[in-house]
């Protein structure tokens, strides 16, 4: 199913928000993707993070219009996401659950038209949070909202509102979060035609402490294999990320992170292999 319309109210800035922590790690990570003859898909996620290992394997089988995703980690827990698109017209069902948390389980519905979309989820347990969200527009403006209620309690746990503009060349968004006490200014502009690099700036304020984030940052693709990244704060944290495809689909990733105004403390580093077939 092809999401249509000013999609839901998560993709309003969301092409800032991939662009300044999208790929960024500073674990060691290495992922192996395949498919059986079958069909089904299976990928394993070995992790290192400090002096932790970690490992998980995921298998994904497809057939007609539903999707079935399952996740088994070394800490014994099961993670099944069932999606089915087209469920209704335009209309798509994620149920998802965490073994041996049962109250993880969530049911959640989207629906997509051309001029707007809506979502709700509804936890599965006896005092659900629900949670909803819907956003409507055109011709690249889009105007939303989400609210999450705990049922146990009668109270609000979140409400949100956003603007978010798309254009050929330019991504603009302003959003109203953490139950109004949150403003997010966010932009991302395309320097040339074929998107090859590009700048972004995110600016966060928290009103009820007057603290202000600038985050800056960029993206330059060197070759149809390569590209780099780089992002600083008015903290001073400065981070960079140099992505090479080595073969179709298959990434390595490499990326840092430092303290301009600590030079004294260590830096950060990571490393991500994923291979695909």
């Amino acid at each position: 199913m092809a999401m249509k319309g000013p999609g839901l109210f998560s993709d309003i800035g969301k092409r800032a928000k991939d662009l300044l922590t999208k790929d960024y790690t500073y674990d060691q990570k290495l992922t192996i993707s395949t498919v059986s003859s079958s069909g089904v898909g299976l990928t394993s996620t070995a992790v290192k993070k400090g002096g932790l290992y970690s490992l998980d394997v995921s298998s994904i089988y497809k057939y007609k219009n539903t999707l079935v995703d399952v996740k088994v980690d070394t800490e014994s827990n099961i993670s099944t996401t069932l999606t089915v698109l087209d469920v209704l017209p335009s209309t798509k069902l994620v149920t998802s659950v965490k073994l041996p948390d049962y109250n993880s389980g969530k049911v959640e519905v989207q629906y997509f038209h051309d001029n707007a979309s809506f979502a709700t989820a509804v936890g599965m347990k006896p005092s659900p949070v629900v949670e909803f969200s819907g956003t409507a527009g055109a011709q690249g403006l889009a105007f939303g909202a989400e609210a999450g209620f705990d049922t146990a309690t009668g109270k609000f746990t979140k409400y949100s509102a956003g603007i978010g503009v798309t254009k050929p060349d330019y991504h603009a968004a302003i959003i109203l979060a953490d139950k109004g006490d949150t403003v997010k200014v966010s932009g991302v502009y395309h320097l040339d035609e074929k998107k090859k690099s590009s700048a972004v700036a995110e600016l966060t304020r928290r009103l009820s402490t007057n603290e202000n984030t600038l985050t800056v940052g960029g993206l330059y693709t060197i070759d149809p294999e390569t590209s780099v990244k780089a992002r600083l704060n008015n903290t001073g944290k400065l981070a960079a990320l140099l992505q090479h495809e080595v073969k179709p689909k298959s990434l390595l990733t490499i990326s840092g992170e430092f303290d301009t105004k600590a030079l004294d403390r260590p830096p950060k580093f990571g490393l991500s292999l994923a291979l695909k077939p």
